[in-house]
């Protein structure tokens, strides 16, 4: 039996000097900086940079040429290298909106939703296994994955994404897979209790909302008051009464939907959730009514949030402004790299401030003005001059900047960025003529290493049948919590035990080794060396037809030179020496980083 404890819930009250942390101040109407003498400003975005960048005598960078920046927005947006021909066509479009142009067609692209659902499933924790010890198999929770891209695609405004995820439900039968994201977190199915997995469950759902929508690290107040943020644990306990009566939960199945997966839906009877005393669920305090927590609510709503779409309508009101500084700071960060407030997820007094605190209000205004659309916003960030801006450069301007602005907080240049492992494994693909554009459906298990096969139970990764499945892009590979694909795992993707807000970038020497040495590399180099080498071409021209898919350029006169040396020389054997070749340019930086 549970222990009913009724001692008073005693909490601090909110202080104005709580209130004056800047994520939970109102949302300032930051007017837009006039910055006298400074040239190429595109859009508003720019004006905020170069009024920081003023004080320390810097101005922005100047603009990357054509190849590169036709090389980020691809890699950007879609996840793939675009192709020698269209980098060409671009350098000789002379129509000034030709880079608008461009853009316009990479949003438009289906790969874009299956580029940027990736940094979205990071956020939700997604995986098709349950995680823990028996990490078992979720055989529908594919479909969540699904719901995503297309309404990425669809450029759902984001304020209905949210309320799809947090209600839909309460929406359409197609809206309910979208709380999947809900329930994408870790589960104990075999745990002896069922009280406990509820608790469990529940709790790890709430924290996820909080660091995900509000940006708010409310999942530390589970067994006890906030030490450093406003946030009592009977805040934590009323935020987790709006998805207490959605858990409909039996002893084998979590969120059942008749072949939905895991999703939400309201039980008959409201389920109420009671404090659970130093965060024990065998001692249950006072019943909570749903509530947002106070530091995050400004304004007194007309009527208080008692459900799943109450709670994720409020998220989008004037009245709550941290619902659009997490979001705002978040594209800011999937675009250049690093975030306007560097903790995305935890904007409260542990978390770093914003180095451009004018900027991120603006941005965090801007979206609704926009219709909720995150297609604008990208479009917006996308056209600025900060972001077409050189990643690098030479001369004692140069120096200066890299002096004055060591770390790029102030954004005086672009920041280069790693290829993600996915972004790896589908540009060999795409590069190779390998890839398969099937799109959706469960996930797909290409065969793994056989050091690794050797080491695991006989069902832990089952091949996928159809060898063209294995060629598939990589936000359709089965996600298993406790098998990562090798290639991600060494290329930091995270393993989805916990919400991801940043990806490390990481570089180790087994990245290396795995891209010169495993069975994938070998498969991929000798595609693009067959490719490359069609009958009977001349040496010189399979080196540049190399250098045209792996870099979309030509070779250098030295590079040709070292090239036709490196080809001439005899082979052991074993490897094509085109096919080594080709190794050799994946391991190139050139290949790894996108300037």
């Amino acid at each position: 039996g549970q222990a009913e404890e009724t001692a008073p819930i005693v909490e601090r009250p909110i202080t104005r000097k709580d209130r004056d942390h800047w994520a939970w101040r109102p949302l300032r109407q930051a007017a837009i900086p006039q910055v006298p003498q400074a040239k190429r400003l595109a859009n508003p975005v720019d004006h905020f940079i170069a009024a920081r960048l003023q004080p320390h005598q810097l101005t922005l960078a100047p603009e990357a040429d054509h190849r590169t920046l036709m090389r980020r927005l691809y890699f950007d947006l879609l996840g793939l290298p675009p192709s020698a021909e269209a980098v060409a066509a671009f350098e000789a479009d002379q129509r000034p909106d030709a880079y608008e142009r461009l853009l316009d067609t990479l949003l438009a692209s289906p790969a874009y939703g299956e580029r940027w659902a990736q940094h979205w499933l990071d956020l939700a924790r997604f995986a098709e296994t349950d995680g823990f010890e028996h990490d078992k198999v979720r055989p529908n929770a594919w479909r969540y994955r699904d719901w995503l891209i297309t309404a990425l695609n669809a450029d759902l405004p984001y304020d209905r994404f949210v309320l799809h995820q947090l209600a839909g439900d309460t929406v359409s039968a197609e809206a309910a897979l979208a709380t999947g994201f809900l329930l994408a977190g870790q589960d104990m199915p075999d745990i002896n209790l069922n009280a406990e997995r509820r608790h469990m469950v529940l709790n790890e759902m709430t924290a996820t909302v909080g660091s995900v929508f509000l940006g708010l690290s409310i999942g530390c107040a589970q067994c006890h008051d906030h030490k450093a943020d406003p946030i009592s644990q009977a805040d934590f306990y009323r935020m987790r009464a709006f998805f207490e009566s959605g858990l409909t939960f039996n002893e084998q199945e979590l969120g059942k939907g008749r072949g939905k997966g895991r999703v939400m839906a309201e039980a008959a009877k409201p389920v109420s959730t009671r404090f659970a005393v130093r965060g024990d669920f065998r001692r249950t305090g006072s019943v909570m009514r749903p509530a947002v927590p106070r530091i995050a609510q400004w304004k007194k709503p007309a009527a208080p949030a008692t459900n799943r779409a109450d709670l994720a309508r409020w998220m989008g009101t004037t009245g709550n402004p941290l619902f659009r500084r997490t979001i705002a700071n978040r594209l800011w960060q999937f675009h250049f790299g690093q975030s306007l407030a560097a903790t995305p997820s935890d904007l409260g007094r542990t978390g770093e401030r914003p180095t451009h605190p004018a900027l991120l209000d603006w941005l965090a205004a801007e979206l609704p003005r926009r219709n909720w659309s995150l297609k604008a916003m990208h479009r917006l960030l996308l056209t600025s001059a900060t972001y077409r801006q050189a990643s690098h450069g030479e001369g004692e301007t140069w120096d200066r900047r890299l002096a004055a602005d060591p770390d790029n907080r102030l954004y005086s240049r672009m920041n280069r960025r790693r290829l993600d492992g996915e972004t790896l494994r589908d540009t060999l693909l795409a590069i190779s003529g390998q890839a398969t554009q099937r799109a959706g459906g469960p996930g797909v298990r290409p065969p793994l290493p056989r050091e690794i096969t050797s080491t695991l139970l006989s069902n832990q990764w089952p091949v996928s049948k159809s060898v063209e499945d294995h060629h598939r892009r990589s936000v359709y590979l089965f996600a298993r919590r406790n098998l990562r694909y090798p290639l991600f795992e060494l290329f930091d993707r995270p393993d989805g035990t916990a919400s991801c807000a940043h990806r490390k970038e990481s570089t180790t020497a087994p990245q290396s080794l795995i891209l010169l040495n495993s069975g994938f590399s070998l498969t991929m180099a000798k595609s693009l060396a067959k490719r490359c080498k069609d009958g009977e071409t001349p040496v010189g021209r399979s080196i540049r037809r190399l250098y045209g898919l792996l870099f979309q350029r030509e070779p250098s006169r030295e590079e040709l030179h070292l090239a036709k040396q490196f080809l001439a020389e005899p082979s052991d054997g074993k490897v094509e020496p085109l096919t080594q070749f080709a190794l050799a340019l994946i391991n190139l930086n050139e290949f790894l980083f996108v300037d």
